[in-house]
């Protein structure tokens, strides 16, 4: 939207709960601070609202990412009982954000064990064992399903009757979508190689597909240098050598086990940011969890969520400005001096500062 020639971007913010309004009041504040003019339309959700909203996800919520289209969301907890596997996976699948992006790169000042990491996971969201298509241990439908097995498929005699069966989907047109914005991802951010990862030696008709389509659309992209690996494998080469890999895409289930890989050769996940992105609507995101046991106490680290927001900026178009903030962030974590208590030398560090000052000292940098 324009305002006497003023771009203004419609963002719905999501705060969530535990520390999310903490640090999404930080990272609304750097974001200002770049100078692009967003109007934030806040929704709270969570199990804050349960007891006005009577759900931890309300309608207002969804409506207003239909409408905007774009959204930012602090950690929400899935409370237990509320009939959500996940609130997480649910909005993913709502609005088919299939597209799961994780960047981990060592920033300077951040404890780690390696140097000069720089991946983007690329984690599809919206299919495989994450659909939830699960079968209870001992109802009557676990065992109708067994049965039809056991004829379909000579090894499934190996499932016992006291079995709980999940299925795994993987479509063609899925694992063609996200294969796709991988390598569409490597050409617009100079990126040079697109390694899918799978279980294809065991997991034939599943993962098989997964990395026929992609070998398929790796064809339409030869600039590209392709290459394939084994999931298990990977994961032993990322702790051993992670400077041969760039950008990984995977099936859900290892997406999400190994973009929390990924954070770890970083510094964790507090200094990890996701998107979610599909062909209409966006969501962006910390990877880290709400840890409520920290609420209102002015500790946690809001980088993930401030790095997040650079990529929501990126995405915007406003290059410039999510360039500055990842900047401005980079270098205050260089000097150690305005961090949080996680990202000092030693935890019990005096001389750590709060959420709000280390957002403070960003907003600094950034003028």
């Amino acid at each position: 939207m324009f305002v006497q020639n003023i771009m203004i971007h419609t963002v719905t913010l999501i705060p969530g709960d535990g520390i999310g309004p903490e640090i999404a009041d930080a990272m609304v504040r750097c974001v200002d601070a770049t100078g692009v003019h967003i109007h934030w339309d806040r929704q709270d959700a969570g199990i804050d609202v349960i007891a006005t909203d009577g759900n931890p996800l309300p309608e207002r919520v969804l409506n207003s990412l239909r409408k905007n289209k774009i959204g930012i969301k602090g950690p929400i907890t899935t409370p237990v009982g509320t009939g959500y596997r996940s609130l997480n996976v649910f909005l993913r699948k709502e609005f088919d954000t299939y597209q799961n992006i994780r960047p981990c790169k060592t920033m300077t000042g951040v404890r780690t064990r390696y140097t000069n990491v720089d991946l983007v996971v690329f984690r599809e969201n919206t299919d495989d064992l994450y659909t939830g298509v699960e079968f209870q241990q001992g109802q009557p439908s676990t065992k109708e399903l067994l049965a039809v097995l056991q004829k379909l498929n000579k090894d499934a005699s190996l499932i016992r009757d006291d079995s709980g069966i999940s299925i795994k989907p993987i479509s063609a047109y899925k694992t063609e979508r996200i294969v796709k914005a991988a390598f569409e991802y490597a050409l617009s951010h100079q990126r040079k190689k697109v390694s899918v990862v799978h279980k294809a030696n065991i997991m034939k008709y599943t993962d098989g597909l997964f990395l026929e389509i992609a070998r398929k659309v790796a064809t339409r992209y030869p600039t590209i240098t392709f290459e394939d690996v084994i999931v298990d494998n990977l994961c032993m080469q990322l702790v051993q050598k992670p400077e041969l890999y760039n950008i990984l895409v995977l099936p859900n289930l290892y997406g999400d086990i190994v973009s929390d890989l990924c954070a770890g050769l970083v510094g964790g996940l507090g200094v990890a940011p996701g998107a979610n992105i599909g062909d209409t609507y966006a969501v962006f995101e910390a990877v880290h969890g709400s840890a409520p046991k920290y609420k209102n106490l002015n500790k946690a680290n809001p980088t993930a969520l401030i790095l997040s927001a650079c990529m929501m900026l990126d995405y915007l178009g406003e290059k410039t400005a999510a360039a500055r903030l990842q900047n401005a962030v980079e270098n205050v974590i260089a000097e150690g001096k305005d961090v949080t208590y996680d990202l000092k030398p030693t935890r019990d560090d005096p001389t750590c500062v709060g959420t709000k000052e280390m957002a403070n000292a960003i907003i600094r940098k950034l003028k």
